[in-house]
């Protein structure tokens, strides 16, 4: 009898890849652009993983709906024209990431990638990192209701084919572990992103990884 798929879903920003400083020069021209006073960048690394509306509603609370759309709006155009015009910084996968990646794919593993990025700002990170090939679900913000909901691990499970049982999320803040739980999926943070070690185990993390190499061994309930 075959051993039961299994299943472990990556978030990017924070996770896969250190973006920090492009979110937070987005952030910073889509403000400053509507004449708004940028968040500092604590707050902006605060909301890193939901979707940009939900982001902005956390950003500019004191604004309407309309302002904070316009804001994701400018964000997302910001982004664009700073990858469009070359000026992006670089944004590095995290050290072992990829041999990290490639080894799980090579045990069996399917793989998958659950964001708040847009399908276009994920297909450009993995290309340009050469992992797309490992990957065999993708879910973004531009399919899917923002993180906590758990949508994009739930469609996750069934283009894979696997069952919460055989699922585990893998995220660096609060909003995973918490779209975890909601998902019925097994939780693991990541300590080197952008939420406290505290913020993911009040969130629902099964458990918290200091560093990449302590990942395999924690993928699985002891």
């Amino acid at each position: 009898m075959s051993p039961p798929l299994r299943l472990a879903v990556f978030d990017c920003d924070g996770t896969l890849v250190d973006s920090q400083a492009n979110i937070c020069r987005a952030a910073e021209q889509a403000f400053r652009g509507l004449g708004l006073d940028a968040p500092p960048r604590e707050a902006v690394r605060s909301i890193v993983g939901l979707s940009l509306v939900e982001a902005m509603r956390v950003l500019a609370p004191a604004e309407d709906d309309a302002m904070q759309r316009r804001l994701a709006a400018d964000y997302k155009d910001a982004f664009f024209a700073m990858r469009h015009a070359g000026t992006l910084d670089e944004e590095p996968l995290f050290e072992g990431i990829g041999a990290l990646v490639a080894r799980l794919d090579a045990q069996g593993w399917l793989l998958g990638v659950a964001t708040g990025k847009s399908d276009r700002g994920l297909a450009h990170v993995l290309d340009h990192h050469g992992l797309a090939r490992h990957f065999v679900t993708l879910q973004t913000a531009d399919r899917h209701p923002s993180k906590p909901d758990p949508s994009m691990l739930l469609t996750a499970m069934a283009e894979a084919g696997t069952t919460p049982q055989d699922t585990v999320m893998i995220g660096d803040t609060s909003f995973d572990m918490a779209m975890a739980k909601a998902a019925g999926v097994r939780a693991v943070g990541v300590a080197w992103g952008y939420h406290g070690i505290r913020e993911m185990i009040d969130a629902g993390a099964d458990v918290v990884a200091e560093r990449v190499a302590d990942l395999p061994a924690l993928l699985v309930p002891a």
